[in-house]
C-alpha cells in the first residue's frame, strides 16, 4: 500500500512537472521561478526554443523538479470579469422575485403617493399577497422561462388585486383583466362552459405573450405596460402627435387617460414594498420557492364535487385553481388538465384508481328550438328554478335554439360532452314575449344596485343582464340594458313623455330649459 502511494505520488509529480514545463517552454515572455536562491531566467525566443519545448513535454523523473518550488508563487494574470451572482437558492418566492427585476426605476411623485395608499392599507395587502400565493410561483416560473422582468409577476395586484374571478365595469375579466376581444384573439376561449380569461395558465400565457407583443412593438417596458392597460393603438397615436412636435415619447412625456399615467406608478410602488419592504416597515406573508399546484390530466367528464372529494380537498379549493370553470362539471373534451394543490395531485390520481360508479351526474343539451326556461325544463325533467340557475338564465329571457345548457344525465342523456359543443357552447337568450327590453345611462355615484331599486327591479337580474356584479361602481352615462315588464314598460313610457309635456308648458309661458334640467333628461330611460 505504501509502495502504491509513493508510486502514485511519483506520478503525480512528473505530470505537475511537465504540465509546468511545457507552459515555461511555450511562453515568449520570461517566466521566473524563485526557489530561494538566486533568480533563475529562461527565454524562449529560438528555433532552439521550440525543440527544448517539445522535448520538455516529455514526462521529467520526479527529481528534475526541485522540490522546494511554491507553486503558488507562480503569477497569475488578473482577470476582469462582473461580479458573480450568488448561486444560493433563494430564500422565498419574494427573493427571487427581487433577484429578476430589470425594469428601469420610475421616480415621482405618483409613485409616492402611490407607496402610501398602499402602505395605509397593510390588511389590504396582506389579503392580495396572500391571495397570490396560489398562482405567483407559476407565473415567475415563466416569465424566467421567457426571460422576461420578474417584476411583471407583480402586475395582476395592480389589475385584480390577485382575484381571478375579478369583472371590471367594462367586463374585463380575470386576474389579468383581458377584455373579451382581447382575450379572443389569444385565443382564450368565452362560451357557456368556461372562460379562459380566468384561467391560470391560459390566462398568463396570454398575458404574457401580449407583454412581450408590446415590448417588441415599443422596445420600452414602460410603454409596454400602458399600452397594456390603454392599448396599443392609442399609444402608438400618442407617440406619433409628440414626434410629429417634436416632443420625447417617453412614459410621462406622453399625453394619456388618468388611469393610464396613474398605472405604472403604481406598479413601481408594489414592486419597491416588495424590493424593500424593512424600508416600508411593511410585512409581506412567506411564500416558499416552490410550487403551489400541479396538473392532473381527466379523460372523462366529471363533476367537480368528486373532483374535490378525491382529492380530499374543499370545492371552493379546486374552484380557486380552476377559476374558468362555470359549470359543476369539468368536460374532458374542452378542459382536460386540472389544477390540483400539489400533494393533492397525488392523492387524486390514487383515489380515482380505486373509484367505483359514475364521474359525472352532468352532461349539455343543445336546445333543438327557441323555448321558455320552463319549456325547457320539463323536457330535460328539472325544475324551471334550478335550470335557470345552473344555467344562470335570467328572469323573462327566452332560450333561443342551438344554445347549449347543463342538464342532469339521465336515460336520454347520458354521454360525455363532445369536443363541438364543450368548445364552442354558447347561451343565447331572447326577451319572453311582452317584455320590454331598455337601455338606462347611469348617474354620478350610481352601481348596478342602485340602478335596479331606481327601476323596482331585482339587482341580480340587472347584473346578469349585464355581465356585471351587483356592487359594480358605473361611470356617468354608462349604458345598462333593463328588461321590463309590460306594466313597468308603460309607466316609464308615461315618465318619459313628461318632459315634453313640460317643454310645451315652457314654450308656452316662455321658459328656457336649464342645464340642470338637460342633463336630467339624458339620464331618462332610452329605447332601443
Amino acid at each position: 500500500m505504501i509502495r502504491l502511494s509513493l508510486a502514485l505520488r511519483r506520478g503525480w509529480q512528473a505530470a505537475c512537472a511537465s504540465t509546468l514545463a511545457a507552459l515555461l517552454a511555450g511562453c515568449a515572455s520570461t517566466v521566473t521561478v524563485d526557489n530561494g536562491t538566486a533568480p533563475a531566467t529562461k527565454t524562449a525566443t529560438t528555433p532552439a526554443a521550440t525543440d527544448a519545448a517539445s522535448a520538455a513535454a516529455a514526462p521529467l523523473p520526479p527529481q528534475r523538479l526541485p522540490a522546494n518550488v511554491p507553486l503558488s508563487e507562480i503569477a497569475v494574470a488578473p482577470l476582469n470579469t462582473p461580479t458573480v451572482t450568488s448561486l444560493d437558492a433563494p430564500a422565498d418566492l419574494w427573493e427571487r422575485i427581487r433577484r429578476g427585476m430589470a425594469m428601469p426605476d420610475l421616480d415621482d411623485e405618483l409613485v409616492r403617493q402611490h407607496e402610501q395608499w398602499y402602505l395605509a392599507r397593510p390588511d389590504y395587502i396582506q389579503r392580495m399577497t396572500e391571495r397570490s400565493r396560489r398562482y405567483l410561483f407559476h407565473i415567475v416560473e415563466e416569465l424566467e422561462r421567457r426571460g422576461m422582468p420578474s417584476e411583471l409577476a407583480l402586475l395582476p395586484f395592480i389589475e385584480s388585486a390577485f382575484n381571478p374571478t375579478a369583472v371590471s365595469s367594462a367586463r374585463a375579466a380575470g386576474m389579468w383583466q383581458f377584455m373579451p376581444a382581447t382575450g379572443a384573439s389569444f385565443d382564450l376561449k368565452q362560451n357557456a362552459f368556461r372562460d379562459d380569461r380566468r384561467d391560470v395558465l391560459a390566462s398568463t400565457r396570454a398575458a404574457l405573450d401580449y407583454l412581450e407583443q408590446l415590448y417588441a412593438r415599443f422596445g420600452d417596458w414602460q410603454l409596454a405596460l400602458a399600452a397594456y392597460n390603454w392599448g396599443q393603438g392609442n399609444v402608438g397615436r400618442a407617440i406619433t402627435r409628440n414626434q410629429r412636435s417634436g416632443l420625447p415619447t417617453g412614459y410621462l412625456d406622453l399625453s394619456m387617460p388618468n388611469e393610464t399615467r396613474h398605472y405604472v406608478p403604481k406598479l413601481q410602488a408594489v414592486k419597491n414594498i416588495v424590493a424593500h419592504p424593512e424600508r416600508y416597515n411593511a410585512t409581506l406573508p412567506d411564500i416558499g420557492n416552490h410550487p403551489f399546484f400541479d396538473t392532473v390530466t381527466i379523460e372523462r367528464d366529471m363533476d367537480v364535487s368528486l373532483i374535490a372529494r378525491l382529492a380530499e380537498v374543499s370545492e371552493d379549493d379546486v374552484r380557486a385553481l380552476n377559476p374558468s370553470l362555470k359549470q359543476p362539471v369539468v368536460m374532458a373534451n374542452g378542459t382536460p388538465n386540472v389544477l390540483l394543490p400539489w400533494d393533492n395531485a397525488l392523492i387524486f390520481q390514487r383515489n380515482l384508481k380505486a373509484h367505483q360508479g359514475p364521474l359525472a351526474s352532468w352532461t349539455a343539451w343543445v336546445v333543438p328550438k327557441t323555448m321558455t326556461a320552463a319549456e325547457a325544463a320539463k323536457r330535460v325533467g328539472m325544475s324551471e328554478r334550478d335550470l335557470r340557475s345552473v344555467n344562470n338564465i335570467p328572469a323573462r329571457m327566452r332560450v333561443r335554439a342551438g344554445s347549449s345548457l347543463i342538464v342532469p344525465r339521465s336515460d336520454r342523456f347520458d354521454r360525455d360532452v363532445p369536443a363541438h359543443v364543450a368548445d364552442n357552447g354558447m347561451l343565447n337568450l331572447q326577451p319572453e314575449a311582452g317584455t320590454r327590453r331598455v337601455v338606462v345611462r347611469a348617474r354620478k355615484g350610481d352601481n348596478v344596485a342602485k340602478v335596479a331599486r331606481r327601476y323596482g327591479l331585482s339587482a341580480v337580474r340587472v347584473a346578469e343582464w349585464n355581465g356585471m356584479s351587483v356592487n359594480t361602481a358605473l361611470k356617468s352615462g354608462q349604458r345598462l340594458t333593463l328588461h321590463l315588464p309590460p306594466k313597468a314598460g308603460s309607466a316609464t313610457a308615461k315618465k318619459r313623455s313628461k318632459p315634453t309635456a313640460n317643454k310645451t308648458r315652457n314654450a308656452a309661458s316662455g321658459k328656457k330649459k336649464s342645464g340642470s334640467d338637460k342633463t336630467r333628461v339624458a339620464s331618462k330611460v332610452k329605447a332601443p
